[in-house]
């Protein structure tokens, strides 16, 4: 199991310091690549997967929704649980013989929100109000990772409970 420490101090001047490695930064200075799980780490189906695939994927790895990808590492879309679920009931019950025939991009979410490594703390914040996960793509759209609600909302709590004992 992998434990990460972060070392929060206050220096002279009263600025908030954060460390998630050996590096100092203040708040306002985190980016999205400080709390992003790298691409190596993340779940992921592509593009001309079948969707009896892509509901392995995202069965064993208990996620909702997974990144889909193009062959040259590309973001393109989301598929989640619920729109394979959706593409398979039939009237009267689940038809699964429907999961090896249906491809990945036939039924993927296409229109998905993606941020930059190099965003600001605040923006990632703004990007997962209505999301579980944004999909972090460098500048030509190629995947680099995920920022996750929980990662924001675990940064959020440390500068709460660290304002508490500034009191």
């Amino acid at each position: 199991m992998f434990y990460q420490f972060i070392l929060i101090d206050k220096n002279v001047k009263g600025d908030l310091w954060m460390s998630t490695t050996r590096e100092y930064k203040k708040l306002e200075e985190i980016t999205v690549e400080d709390l992003m799980i790298p691409s190596e780490k993340v779940a992921h189906v592509m593009l001309n997967n079948p969707l009896e695939h892509a509901l392995l994927v995202l069965t064993r790895s208990g996620y909702f929704a997974v990144p889909v990808l193009d062959p040259e590492n590309k973001l393109v879309g989301t598929i989640s649980k619920t729109v394979i679920l959706d593409q398979i009931l039939g009237i009267e019950g689940y038809e699964v013989e429907k999961l090896s025939h249906l491809l990945v991009s036939d039924v993927m979410e296409k229109d998905v929100p993606s941020i930059t490594k190099t965003a600001s703390f605040i923006d990632g914040l703004k990007s997962v109000i209505d999301e579980p996960f944004v999909s972090v793509v460098d500048e030509e759209g190629y995947f680099e990772g995920i920022l996750t609600r929980r990662a924001i909302l675990k940064q959020v709590k440390r500068e709460y409970y660290q304002n508490q004992y500034r009191g």
